[in-house]
């Protein structure tokens, strides 16, 4: 760009604004755009971290997923865990196993289910972020905790119950043999 001022000739460089993400999220939100996977799409960032723009400068407040803060309440559950739940390290992992076995005996004893699966999703959350954070070890307290917790049969037969089941187990293999024999 050239440009011409008290009659001396100077060459202006043409500067290029570059737009930051945030910037563009933002953008794109106040212009009427409020879909956060076309915000993503078009502006290159992970629907998470749109959806974490949008809600930290409030102009959604309905937007949850794995990286979404606990100073943002989901649900009435979401207060039983705000400050209780970490990963810094094995330690506060375990504290906060011990802190979620509690609310998962306290919603049990109240039979709360939803309370109960809130619990657990918490769980299944601090694993994956520490997790895909490298923290290993504090992970695998998690997932210890969780294991425990749907490792347990969901049907308790009794031996009376069983045993019907067990002859038309039979009887379905025998025919599957003879059907195999022909």
């Amino acid at each position: 760009m050239t440009e011409i001022t008290n009659g001396n000739l100077f060459e202006m460089e043409e500067q290029e604004t570059t737009q930051s993400k945030k910037d563009m999220i933002l953008s794109l939100f106040n212009s009427g755009m409020t879909e956060i996977e076309t915000i993503a799409a078009i502006s290159g960032a992970k629907p998470s971290y749109v959806g974490s723009v949008l809600q930290r400068e409030g102009l959604i407040n309905n937007y949850f997923d794995l990286y979404t803060s606990t100073a943002h309440p989901m649900n009435i559950y979401s207060k039983h865990f705000q400050g209780k739940l970490g990963f810094k390290d094995v330690m506060t992992a375990h504290r906060s196993v011990r802190n979620l076995e509690e609310s998962y005996r306290y919603f049990a004893n109240n039979q709360d289910r939803a309370g109960q699966h809130h619990t657990l999703e918490m769980a299944l959350t601090m694993l994956d972020r520490a997790r895909w954070t490298g923290k290993l070890e504090e992970a695998e307290v998690y997932r210890r905790w969780l294991v425990g917790k749907l490792s347990k049969p969901l049907l308790v037969e009794s031996k009376e119950q069983s045993a019907p089941r067990q002859n038309v187990e039979l009887e379905e293999r025998s025919q599957v043999e003879l059907k195999l024999a022909a």
